[in-house]
């Protein structure tokens, strides 16, 4: 009986993340952006550094990384992508997290090389 009540609480735990990792797909897909972050915030929460703890820190990756989501962060995103690594070295997220934190450094330095030639190119024109 004990076992029953333990597997069970373990199996209605995955379902109920389960049912909130789909919630913030859903609301991803909508555009609510914001209301994807909240659900996937709290799964991590909740998570207590277990998955699916590692499958919202990448979704939070995703969304600040997303052309559309108004306040797109590439830095964010790259905070959330190395925490996955970090914190969830085993998880299959890893590989792909990894690529993702690569791209947008590159996106990144290369916004700084434009900036630095843009300042320097104002500096030949005065």
């Amino acid at each position: 009986m004990i076992l029953f009540l333990l597997f069970g609480c373990a199996s209605l735990e995955r379902s109920r993340f389960s049912g909130d990792l789909r919630n913030a797909a859903d609301l991803y897909a909508r555009g609510d952006f914001e209301g994807a972050l909240k659900v996937n915030q709290s799964i991590v929460s909740l998570a207590e550094g277990k998955p699916p703890g590692d499958q919202s820190l990448f979704n939070i990756g995703l969304i600040y990384a997303d052309n559309k989501y108004q306040k797109k962060d590439y830095r964010k995103s790259i905070v959330f992508f190395q925490r996955v690594v970090k914190e969830y070295p085993q998880s299959p997220l890893v590989a792909q997290a990894k690529t993702w934190i690569g791209v947008l450094v590159v996106i990144e330095k290369s916004k700084e090389v434009d900036i630095e030639l843009e300042r320097k190119k104002k500096k030949l024109v005065r």
